[in-house]
C-alpha cells in the first residue's frame, strides 16, 4: 500500500503545534483528510497560499524558545553557537549561559542542549514535508516549484547538521579519513509524497544507516537545486538555486567528494562579490548584521516584530550589544594563540578587540566600542544596531571560496587551491601571496574567515581534529584549558531520552555512548 497521507510520527521532530497554516479550513492537522482535487483547486486558483507553509519555516528558524524559556534557546542559531563553543577557537569571560557547551558538558541525552539540537531540526523537516505533501507531482506553475524547491533544500539543509551531531560520519585517522556509511544515523521522516509504502516509511524511524541518510540528502538537494533552477525569491530569508547549490557544496564536502564540492561551490559563489576588507558597508566592519550585504547568500531579516533581545544571538556573541556579552555577564573572545596566527596585515585583526586596537565598523558599532568596557581579545566581528533588529547570517560566499579551495587542496592541486583562496585573501591580507595552499593552509583561513559563524566544531568532526586549550598562554577561562582528543565521545550527542522511551524502532542498545 502507498503511502499518501500525512505521517504523524508520534515524537520525531517533537511536533509541538508549530504547523504553518494558509487558511482556517486547511491546517496541518486537517490535510490528510481533504481530498486530492480540493488540493489541486486550490493550487491551481491561488498557489501564492503555499507561501505561508514556507515563510512558517524562516519564522521557526529565527525563534525562541523552541523547547524552553532558556536564553540559550533560540533555534538554529543557537545549536550553531552551541557548537562553536566547543572549539578551542571562541573562549569565554565568564561561566554563564552555553557555558556546559564551553565545557563539552552538554550532550547528554536528558540536557536542554540536545533536545534543542534535535527539536529544531526534526520541526523543519516537518515543516517542509507539509509542503511536499502537497505536491505528488512535480508542480509547473514557477511560485510552487519555488515553494517545493525550498521545502527539499530545507529538508536537506536539516539532514546534513542532523548527521553530523549524531553520529560522526568518518572513521579514520587525520591522515585517512573516510565514510562510515554503515553507522548508525538518524531517523527520516517521510512525506506523503516520497513513494515509499506505509511499511518503509514506517522502518524509516529507527536509525538508519549513515549511508542511507547520505542518500536522502543528496537526492533531496538535487531536486532542489533543478526545481529552483530561474526561481527569483522574494527576499534572501528564503533559498534560491544559488543556496542550495551552496548546501550542496557542504554536502559534498563532508562526503569528501571533493569534485562535486568545488563545483557546487563555484556555481553558488557566482553572484556573489567578496566583501571588502576595509569598507564599513559591505565589508568586515559592518558587524555581520544586514543581510543586504553583497557577499550574504542567506539569511533572515529580523524586524521589531522577530527580534528576541536577549535570547538571541546577538545577545550572546557581540560585546557591543547590550545583551549578555555586552554587559560582560559572559563575552565572547578569541583564542590567543589563533589571532597570533593572523598576519599583522590582515584586516581581520579588526574583528577583536587587543591591546587598544579596535574596530571601527560603522558609527553606531563605532560609538558602542567607544563606550563597551571590552576585555583584551573580546569579539568586535559582531556589532549592534540599536534596536536588536540585527539579521541572521546563514551562508555568505566567502565559505563557497573555502570549500572550493580546499576541495581543490584535498585531490593534491595545491596551485589551484592558491588560486582560489586567492580571490578571498585579496580582500583580506594585502601580504598573502602564497603559490601553493595546502589543506591546512585553507583550515586555518576557515577558522580565521568563519568564527563565530557555526562552522568550527563540524570542522573538527570531518577533519578528525581534538581540541587543546592547554597551552603557554592559553586565554581560556581557568577550569576549561584542557584537551579533548579527537576520538572523544565529547564530539557527539546522545539521542534524547524522550525520543529513546517513545520512539519503538530505537532499541535501547542504539543510544550513542
Amino acid at each position: 500500500m502507498k503511502l499518501n497521507k500525512y505521517l504523524s510520527l508520534g515524537l520525531i521532530g517533537i511536533s509541538l503545534g508549530f504547523a504553518s497554516c494558509a487558511d482556517d479550513f486547511l491546517t496541518a492537522e486537517d490535510k490528510q483528510y481533504v481530498d486530492k482535487e480540493v488540493i489541486t483547486e486550490l493550487l491551481e486558483n491561488d498557489p501564492t497560499f503555499i507561501d505561508s507553509y514556507v515563510s512558517g519555516i524562516w519564522s521557526w528558524m529565527s525563534t525562541y524558545g523552541t523547547t524552553s524559556t532558556s536564553h540559550d534557546d533560540f533555534s538554529v542559531m543557537s545549536v550553531l553557537h552551541g557548537c562553536d563553543m566547543q572549539t578551542e577557537d571562541m573562549t569565554m569571560y565568564y561561566f554563564s549561559w552555553f557555558g556546559y557547551d564551553y565545557g563539552f558538558e552538554n550532550r547528554s541525552h536528558d540536557y536542554r542542549r540536545t533536545n534543542v539540537n534535535w527539536t529544531t531540526f526534526y520541526t523543519m523537516i516537518n515543516k517542509a514535508n507539509e509542503i511536499i505533501d502537497f505536491f505528488p507531482e512535480e508542480p509547473e506553475d514557477p511560485a510552487l516549484r519555488g515553494a517545493l524547491g525550498n521545502a527539499y533544500a530545507v529538508r536537506a539543509y536539516s539532514y546534513l547538521y542532523l548527521i553530523q551531531l549524531f553520529q560522526d560520519p568518518t572513521v579514520g585517522d587525520e591522515n585517512n579519513r573516510v565514510l562510515a556509511t554503515d553507522l548508525l544515523g538518524v531517523p527520516i521522516v517521510a512525506s506523503s509524497s516520497d513513494g515509499y509504502t506505509t511499511e518503509e516509511a514506517d522502518e524509516l524511524q529507527g536509525r538508519n544507516t549513515v549511508g542511507k541518510v547520505f542518500e536522502v540528502i543528496e537526492s533531496d538537494i538535487t531536486k532542489a537545486i533543478g526545481l529552483l533552477d530561474g526561481y527569483v525569491r522574494p527576499s534572501k530569508n528564503y533559498i534560491d538555486q544559488s543556496v542550495a547549490q551552496g548546501i550542496a557544496a557542504r554536502y559534498y564536502l563532508l562526503k569528501q567528494d571533493w569534485t562535486n564540492a568545488a563545483e557546487m561551490a563555484k556555481a553558488a559563489r557566482a553572484e556573489y562579490p567578496i566583501m571588502s576588507g576595509t569598507a564599513e558597508t559591505n565589508g568586515i566592519r559592518d558587524g555581520f548584521m544586514d543581510v543586504t550585504n553583497s557577499e550574504w547568500m542567506w539569511g533572515f531579516d529580523h524586524s521589531s516584530e522577530t527580534q528576541t533581545t536577549y535570547a538571541s544571538f546577538f545577545s550572546h556573541i557581540s560585546n557591543l550589544a547590550p545583551g549578555y556579552s555586552g554587559i560582560e555577564y559572559t563575552g565572547r573572545g578569541v583564542d590567543a594563540r589563533l589571532f597570533s596566527k593572523m598576519s599583522v596585515n590582515d584586516y581581520r585583526r579588526a574583528y577583536w578587540y587587543r591591546d587598544g586596537e579596535g574596530n571601527t565598523q560603522s558609527t553606531a558599532v563605532g560609538e558602542a566600542t567607544a563606550t563597551a568596557h571590552l576585555l583584551p581579545w573580546a569579539m568586535l566581528k559582531f556589532g549592534w544596531n540599536g534596536d536588536w533588529t540585527m539579521d541572521y547570517l546563514y551562508m555568505r560566499a566567502a565559505e563557497m571560496v573555502l570549500i572550493e579551495a580546499e576541495a581543490y587542496a584535498q585531490q593534491g592541486n595545491t596551485a589551484q587551491a592558491a588560486t582560489v583562496l586567492g580571490e578571498l585573501m585579496a580582500q583580506r591580507d594585502p601580504s598573502w601571496s602564497q603559490a601553493n595552499a595546502t589543506v591546512e593552509d585553507v583550515y586555518l583561513q576557515r577558522r580565521l574567515e568563519l568564527i563565530g559563524e557555526g562552522f568550527g566544531y563540524f570542522d573538527l568532526k570531518r577533519l578528525n581534529k581534538g581540541v587543546d586549550r592547554n597551552y603557554e598562554g592559553s586565554n581560556h577561562m581557568a577550569g576549561y584549558k584542557f584537551v579533548v582528543p579527537q576520538d572523544s565521545v565529547c564530539w557527539t550527542y546522545q539521542i534524547p531520552q524522550r525520543e529513546m522511551q517513545e520512539n519503538s524502532h530505537i532499541a535501547a542498545d542504539q543510544q550513542n555512548p
